[in-house]
């Protein structure tokens, strides 16, 4: 059984946060905590809140021994782009796509 835990709307691009993703997905708690702890990214904030707190749903919902849980899940979506503007050199118009994120961690135990 899996224990998720989602947020929504990150601003911050997909692209960083799956960097993330990639690093704690197949590792034991302990060590995805202590990854997050310890690597100088930006995502590296909401991705261990929500880590915390899929623990927390597997502890209390589902019964599960949060000493033997590994992230079995973890996927970062892209969601709506928030389109802003600037003025450019010549009376141009710029572009500017900021970004947003769902990002999803599922735990389960070890079989």
């Amino acid at each position: 059984m899996e224990a998720l835990a989602h947020v929504k709307y990150v601003r911050m691009s997909p692209r960083k946060v799956k960097l993330v993703c990639d690093m704690i997905r197949g590792k034991d708690v302990k060590t995805a905590t202590a990854y997050l702890k310890q690597t100088n990214k930006a995502a590296t904030e909401p991705m261990l809140k929500l880590l915390k707190s899929a623990v927390a749903n597997a502890e209390h919902n589902n019964g599960m021994n949060p000493d033997e849980l590994y992230v079995s899940t973890c996927v970062a979506n892209p969601g709506p782009v928030l389109k802003r503007g600037r003025i450019a050199s010549r009376r141009g118009f710029v572009r500017i796509l900021k970004r947003t994120t769902h990002i999803t961690i599922g735990v389960s135990e070890k079989a």
